[in-house]
């Protein structure tokens, strides 16, 4: 796997961990230099404020549901009695274990807002919140005439807020009472800090009846009953849902209110006898009256600081300030955590028998990788500010680009003086002069390591300074691993192999079906070959007195005869410039929209491991797939080895669907000029237009012999750059070549 993929895997962490060569440490992330007593308490405003209160008695309002003998629940055991009278049927598993098991997810998230609000506060709530819970769904009364772009809107029809609550309610239990545990409503106007609901949720136990919100009286406040304010949102459980629902009916007929949530309120009441909680099994919901012409910048108080919803964002600016504001005391709270964990194992480290000098640096980071043997060193890469002496290509020196220079090595300069300043302000304040020396390393067990000589202008208090030398080290970590979900995809899918043939690779085409009769057509696997005969127009007006593609037909006839139930149909085209996107318009409007296509060419060896590989990898409406095949070098120079070629995109696996959106999109870019077809490439197309996500990545299963490439110089510069390339780096190594060119100088002096 080559690095950058790799370090695709791992979602990058922001701040770099900086210590000094003496030993003194620059902690991690935002963690102060000194690491003081640990008997101060550990930030009594976050534990407070979090979702633990301490010590609580019981449940604010009456304490509904918080029995303690539901608490425990005992396992049922159900016997297995087989009944010999009754004849064996083949049990039928379900395609994933937690459908079997009977696993829910936990919580659903539905969102009451109006054919007027769903393109301004609906949209700032599914932009905001939305992509944090597993589903979002925005109920309206009327639809609007054009629905935004990523929103699952259900519209019932009817504008009438309680009318709305009412078919709400009932489709969540119709179509979602058995997948979810918790049910969570709010509206539109409403602000919720996805990650405390969610934490809120994980600590409830799912088999009570809890209606728990902001607990609000009645109009007249005589009873003790209270409903849950719609503004501030509320959970409702799946089993409360459940004993709900047979009583919807009466309670649209029989209760009348204006306000959707006292209406709701008002019939768990009468029906099931529950009242609004805002505290239950030690758990407050918390929340947040926002002000008039509030500012959340300047907001600051431990009730704002710990509210899981705030109530009412009137206009779609503040629910993104909000967010912000959120998302910045979220951040803040994590450096605590972090500080305070890095303090705790340095305290107990001190007890290990290394004693102190044995935790690793930085604190709470992988020690660094000790190889076994000499072949597991991990070798460190020099570089200047302007040039990296390692280089990808083998060269020995190139120019640094892109993120390897902005993101790389100037953040990394720039970090160390921020954290040096940070550290010895206000006495001494340094300013960058030059990088003397950098040098860098990748662990796989704790991420980009650097170490960095560096020509530093020391400014004192009183005004004096002095250049000095100072070598510092930093650690860019490694965060969590992030799982992608993936759609569901399967190996039986039938691979449509499309190989284009051009009279000068007619000599190639042999060895091609060679390797496809035994990998494929023996192995039987379910794949289909078509050729696509591609004449230049002198050659196509000569077809019917000799045709140059005549003994590739008669090859395709004989594999027929051998395999009989084998067909390999041909396609014939007539162009110039036979252009990737010009032949796959021809060939995608001859098969359906699901077909997987693979785009070969005659120098490829199909294999059942590769074609396996293309359909893992091709996801229709969400992937394509774009192999580096190996490249075996020049058998003159006299090797058995070879290179990924990183320069040539021909072979590709995608779905017809897919490329015909991409195509739909570029044809409506390019109106009627059919230039770009002859400068573009299929990559490219599905770069800029399809929106898809693009796997490019080296394919050891794809091996191709040496061969010299035609570069077509009609073709555009960059795909005829990159042909070019490809052919002389596909001749041998640059060791490799100096050796032949040393072994020939002393032959020639000799």
């Amino acid at each position: 796997m080559r690095l950058s993929s790799f370090l695709a895997l791992f979602r990058p962490a922001l701040p770099l961990i900086l210590g000094l060569s003496l030993g003194c440490s620059l902690s991690l992330l935002m963690v102060s230099w000194t690491q003081g007593d640990t008997e101060e308490s550990c930030g009594d405003e976050f534990v407070n404020g979090g979702l633990f209160p301490g010590s609580l008695g019981g449940d604010r309002q009456g304490g509904h549901g918080a029995d303690p003998g539901n608490e425990d629940f005992q396992p049922r055991v159900v016997p297995y009695h087989k009944d010999p009278n009754k004849p064996h049927k083949k049990v039928l598993r379900t395609r994933y274990i937690h459908t079997e098991l009977g696993i829910r997810e936990r919580l659903l998230v539905g969102v009451l807002t109006s054919r007027a609000t769903l393109g301004t506060l609906g949209v700032a709530v599914n932009r905001t919140v939305a992509h944090h819970f597993h589903r979002t769904f925005f109920f309206t009364g009327l639809r609007s005439p054009k629905v935004p772009h990523g929103m699952a809107v259900v519209a019932h029809g009817d504008d009438r807020a309680v009318w709305l609550m009412y078919e709400t309610v009932r489709h969540l239990h119709a179509h979602f009472g058995s997948d979810y545990d918790w049910f969570y409503l709010a509206q539109d106007d409403t602000y919720t800090q996805a990650e405390r609901l969610s934490e809120l949720v994980a600590h409830l136990s799912a088999g009570q009846d809890l209606y728990m919100g902001r607990a609000e009286e009645f109009i007249g406040g005589e009873e003790r009953a209270r409903y849950c304010h719609g503004g501030y949102g509320y959970l409702l459980s799946r089993s409360l849902l459940a004993r709900l629902q047979p009583h919807l009916d009466a309670c649209r007929n029989d209760i009348l209110s204006v306000r959707p949530d006292e209406w709701l309120g008002r019939c768990i009441i009468d029906y099931l006898g529950l009242s609004c909680v805002e505290m239950h099994q030690e758990m407050i919901y918390r929340y947040f009256e926002l002000g008039k012409n509030a500012d959340p910048e300047r907001e600051d108080s431990p009730q704002f600081k710990n509210a899981f919803t705030v109530h009412p964002v009137s206009e779609p600016d503040l629910m993104y300030r909000l967010h912000k504001r959120f998302s910045q005391i979220e951040l803040d709270r994590t450096y605590q955590q972090i500080q305070q964990l890095q303090v705790q194992i340095s305290n107990l480290s001190e007890l290990t028998p290394e004693g102190k000098e044995g935790a690793a640096w930085p604190v709470g980071i992988n020690p660094p990788f000790r190889p076994k043997t000499r072949f597991e060193v991990i070798n460190w890469d020099y570089f200047t500010e302007e040039h990296m002496y390692s280089c990808a290509d083998g060269a020995p020196k190139c120019e640094l680009r892109g993120a390897d220079r902005g993101a790389g090595v100037s953040a990394v300069l720039e970090t160390a003086v921020e954290r040096l300043n940070e550290r010895y302000q206000p006495r001494l304040r340094f300013r960058k002069r030059r990088l003397l020396n950098g040098y860098r390393r990748f662990d796989p067990t704790r991420g980009m390591e650097y170490t960095l000589d560096l020509a530093l202008e020391v400014l004192t208090q009183k005004g004096h300074s002095q250049v000095v030398a100072k070598r510092v080290g930093l650690l860019r970590p490694l965060s969590s691993i992030e799982i992608i979900p993936m759609p569901y995809v399967t190996e039986a899918t039938r691979v449509q192999v499309i190989l284009p043939v051009t009279a000068r690779e007619l000599d190639y085409v042999g060895s091609f079906l060679d390797a496809y009769a035994m990998n494929a057509l023996d192995a039987r696997d379910n794949a289909l070959l078509t050729f696509l005969f591609v004449y230049d127009p002198f050659d196509a007006q000569r077809v019917s007195e000799a045709d140059v593609f005549a003994g590739v037909k008669a090859m395709i006839g004989e594999v027929e005869k051998r395999y009989g139930g084998a067909k390999i149909p041909w396609i014939s085209v007539k162009t110039e410039v036979p252009s990737q996107v010009k032949l796959m318009d021809i060939i995608s409007k001859k098969h359906p929209v699901d077909t997987l296509f693979f785009l070969a060419s005659v120098w490829t060896e199909v294999n059942g491991d590769f074609l396996n590989r293309c359909r893992m990898n091709a996801i229709s409406n969400w992937q394509v797939f774009f192999p580096i095949h190996f490249q075996e070098y020049s058998p003159a120079i006299g090797l058995r080895d070879g290179r990924f070629d990183r320069h040539v995109f021909d072979e590709a696996c995608f779905y017809n669907a897919d490329y015909m959106g991409a195509r739909t999109k570029m044809a409506a870019d390019i109106l009627d000029n059919d230039e770009p077809l002859e400068s573009m490439d299929v990559y490219e197309v599905f770069v800029r237009y399809s929106g898809l996500h693009v796997f490019r990545a080296v394919e050891p299963a794809l091996v191709q012999k040496y061969v010299r490439r035609a570069c077509n110089p009609r073709f555009s510069e960059d795909i005829y750059h990159r042909c070019v390339l490809s052919n002389l780096e596909g001749l041998a190594s640059r060791s490799h070549l100096a050796m032949a060119l040393f072994e020939q100088e002393q032959a020639n002096s000799t």
